[in-house]
């Protein structure tokens, strides 16, 4: 019996099955839209399928049904046509994407990045061959008949994570799944079963065949889900991040083993947890003390981790430039490591203006960001502790704030431009001009604005204080 709220998505998928039955095909509505739909979430907004019609048979149907608004083919090679189709009545119609697949198996072969497709022509093959047995269940279109061959709706009412063949099978179609294995246990709360976690203890490493760029972007969808702790520890605990992320489990050390404080991978993934789900202040969260290992040194005073911030954001833009992340991205990131600490001492000496400006000056747009790594990178059990850091960066905000009233202090520059420096001692574009820029900006930075009058005149003192 099929829920009644499958109703509004069957009514929109229903004359494109008609399309397809009058064709002499079959359509499955398939995959994650199901599983949905069984958890009661929301209305989809794209619909993907699969059938047992070839690539060029759906490339004509779409081609002629009505409701098609654009087509594409990048896909065809793989069995996958897609369109935009309008789907709905009158002022509640709506244009949705569409993926339609041919029934297929794919597979990598040892050593390859690329599966080798080949087409099946039935739903339950087609369907073994899918990641998850929560992902391995269909609707037959249009008479509504759900196929669930390999027991997904039971696994989602126990919530169980299991593959529809063997766990190593599945693996070995593609060593992604594995990484996919942690954001489908976090995202539905899923426990998984013991064969799939000894088949990533055992083929971890066949990972290395699969592209960078789709390891990243898996773990992308991983860490700006709302929680992200139970995948990060199920990568840790089955050695899997050793192989595309090592850093992860390298920080799995005590921060000082003779108080038994946490380590520091545990501190990590409690400061991803208590972030924002904003990808570039998850992966500074993820990434923040990854320098802790590697400066790791014990003295009369116990444990210290020099410089771990310095050394974390080399570490940081080499792994994310292994991973292929964008150059922007990457920047923010190694930023963020690298002015994690920098807030620690204020409150203690306090900051003078100069030091503030300089503050919001070097995080520049990130800080925002900074400034909340900083109050999460906070997990003490010590509530004094925690509620004095919290009333220093306060305080910290708060100055932050009047100097806003009062210059422009996310946008500070000297005084004068290059331009006026150049006019002013009658000199062309070079060094000198430069020079001249960074006094003034050391000015701006410890006193707060010049008038222009008074720029000129530290420009000309300046200038004939230099050596001939």
């Amino acid at each position: 019996m099929i829920p009644e709220r499958f109703a509004p998505v069957l009514a929109d998928v229903a004359p494109l099955a008609r399309a397809f039955d009058a064709a002499g095909h079959r359509l499955y509505l398939v995959g994650g839209v199901v599983r949905d739909l069984l958890l009661g979430d929301d209305r989809p907004v794209d619909y993907d399928f699969t059938t047992d019609a070839p690539p060029d048979r759906i490339e004509e149907i779409l081609g002629s049904f009505e409701g098609t608004e654009a087509l594409w083919t990048q896909g065809k090679r793989f069995g996958t046509i897609g369109a935009k189709v309008r789907v709905g009545e009158g002022d509640d119609s709506r244009v949705v994407d569409h993926e339609i697949t041919t029934h297929r198996a794919e597979a990598y072969v040892p050593d390859s990045r690329k599966p080798e497709v080949s087409f099946a022509t039935d739903i339950e093959a087609d369907l073994s061959r899918r990641d998850f047995t929560i992902n391995a269940m269909a609707l037959s279109l249009p008479d509504a008949r759900l196929v669930d061959p390999f027991g997904g709706t039971a696994d989602l009412a126990a919530k169980v994570l299991r593959t529809p063949l063997s766990a190593s099978v599945s693996f070995s179609d593609d060593p992604l799944r594995m990484l996919r294995a942690a954001r489908f246990l976090t995202r539905h709360d899923l426990k998984p079963d013991d064969e799939l976690v000894e088949a990533v203890e055992q083929m971890g490493d066949r990972i290395a065949i699969v592209s960078p760029e789709r390891i990243r972007d898996e773990l992308n969808r991983l860490v700006v889900l709302d929680d992200p702790s139970p995948g990060l520890w199920f990568l840790a605990d089955t050695g899997l991040s050793e192989h595309f992320l090592p850093e992860l489990s390298a920080m799995r050390l005590e921060q000082d083993p003779i108080h038994h404080h946490k380590d520091v991978l545990a501190h990590t993934i409690a400061v991803v947890r208590k972030t924002s789900p904003d990808l570039v202040l998850r992966l500074a969260a993820l990434f923040h003390d990854i320098g802790k290992p590697d400066t790791r040194d014990f003295g009369p005073k116990g444990v210290t981790f020099h410089h771990h911030e310095v050394v974390g954001a080399r570490m940081t833009r080499k792994r994310m430039k292994e991973l292929k992340y964008p150059n922007e991205i990457r920047d923010d990131v190694s930023q963020l490591v690298f002015l994690h600490l920098r807030f620690h001492g204020y409150g203690d000496d306090a900051w003078t203006d100069a030091a503030v400006r300089r503050y919001v000056r070097d995080a520049g747009p990130l800080l925002d960001k900074l400034n909340e790594l900083t109050r999460c990178d906070c997990t003490t059990r010590n509530r004094r502790k925690a509620e004095m850091l919290a009333r220093r960066m306060d305080a910290l905000e708060e100055r932050i704030e009047h100097l806003r009233e009062q210059e422009a202090i996310d946008a500070i520059r000297p005084d004068l431009d290059g331009q006026q420096v150049m006019d002013l001692l009658d000199v062309p574009p070079g060094p000198v001009v430069g020079q001249a820029l960074r006094m003034l900006l050391e000015a701006r930075m410890e006193e707060g604005p010049l008038d222009e009058e008074e720029a000129r005149r530290r420009v000309l003192a300046w200038w004939a204080e230099r050596p001939s």
